[in-house]
């Protein structure tokens, strides 16, 4: 790993929408470990930020390097970089017509060539982690939102990707679903997955992330500690934010 072991390094990252200037100088990196959370009011920007780091939105400037590649580049192959890269919606997007077994082992023997029992075996085995073993044969409609969510997040896993992306898992789901979802991206950050989480549940910043940072109007404005962040704020626009949400 190039860049004092820097997986993602993110440099000077705009992104327009015609005349809307939706990312300004966006500057971070995330090493491997780390769970940085990016928290902020609704339309600053977090969510295509996000979208960025897998080129799901293509930044108007700006360089992001992904395990020491420019992936913005080209002539990169973006394919072969989004395989390690698992992302996860607010809105689950299962394949209706196919059972939640088949979900999940559709991906690897596709794109990894693995054999339907290699990748049986491995979707299995995340089921097992989250609970879920005994739906494997059941369908995206016979699940709860907190399920669906559930096999979302293993789904991606199925690709043993290097680092995990998050928007907003938990934004479309009841109140008492959130609980199930989150608790399975604590065990994801306690296994030392690389996780950049997009979302609006402080305490899972406060207690989860190494690194949060704080996006406001499309400009990264304070990054810190979850200490730094949510004790001693130091801009006015985080202070005024933080006393709407906590």
């Amino acid at each position: 790993m190039t860049t004092n072991d820097a997986l993602i390094k993110v440099q000077h990252l705009n992104k327009r929408f015609g005349s809307l200037q939706a990312l300004t100088d966006i500057n971070t990196e995330i090493k491997k470990g780390e769970v940085v959370v990016v928290i902020g009011p609704s339309g600053s920007g977090k969510s295509t930020f996000l979208r960025c780091l897998n080129l799901l939105e293509v930044p108007s400037e700006g360089t992001i390097l992904f395990e020491g590649v420019d992936i913005t580049d080209k002539n990169a192959d973006i394919n072969m970089h989004r395989q390690k890269m698992g992302m996860v919606f607010q809105h689950f997007n299962l394949f209706p017509h196919m059972t939640i077994l088949k979900n999940m082992i559709i991906a690897p023997m596709k794109l990894q060539h693995k054999s339907e029992k290699e990748a049986t075996e491995l979707a299995m085995d995340l089921l097992k982690q989250v609970g879920l073993e005994d739906r494997a044969m059941a369908y995206p409609s016979q699940l709860s939102g907190g399920q669906k969510q559930r096999i979302a997040i293993v789904r991606a896993l199925c690709m043993k990707p290097e680092v995990m992306l998050f928007d907003e898992p938990t934004s479309a789901l009841d109140p008492e679903m959130v609980g199930e979802v989150l608790e399975v991206m604590k065990s994801l950050a306690k296994d030392s997955m690389t996780m950049v989480v997009v979302t609006h549940e402080m305490g899972f910043a406060k207690e989860v992330a190494t690194r949060v940072l704080f996006m406001a109007d499309g400009k990264q404005v304070e990054e810190g500690t979850p200490k730094q962040i949510f004790e001693s704020p130091q801009s006015e626009r985080l202070q005024s934010f933080l006393a709407k949400v906590l």
